[in-house]
């Protein structure tokens, strides 16, 4: 069920949450506000693998509750940037 109460400052806020997520999860060695919104996460954007992209489904179940699961045929699409990550967090998130 989507978050009816979503505006654009609140999108903001949690692209910045999630970034900032994504950085911490995996150790990157960039500030969150360097990750490009629409940059893809996988290859030549951030060059994020697929254990990467493990810990940090983990770490967004944990955050926000929501559940991503491995073999899911969507994961290419919700991974496909910070921004498609962040709109699935928004509509999926339980907290």
């Amino acid at each position: 069920m989507p978050n009816q109460n979503q505006t654009p400052a609140t999108d903001d806020t949690l692209l910045i949450e999630i970034a900032e997520l994504i950085v911490t999860a995996v150790n990157l060695e960039i500030p969150p506000t360097d990750i490009e919104p629409d940059a893809p996460l996988f290859g030549e954007g951030l060059g994020l693998d697929s254990i990467d992209i493990l810990e940090i489904s983990l770490v967004l179940s944990k955050q926000y509750g929501i559940q991503l699961r491995s073999d899911s045929n969507d994961n290419i699409s919700i991974f496909g940037s910070l921004r498609s990550l962040t709109a699935h967090v928004a509509e999926h998130r339980t907290k």
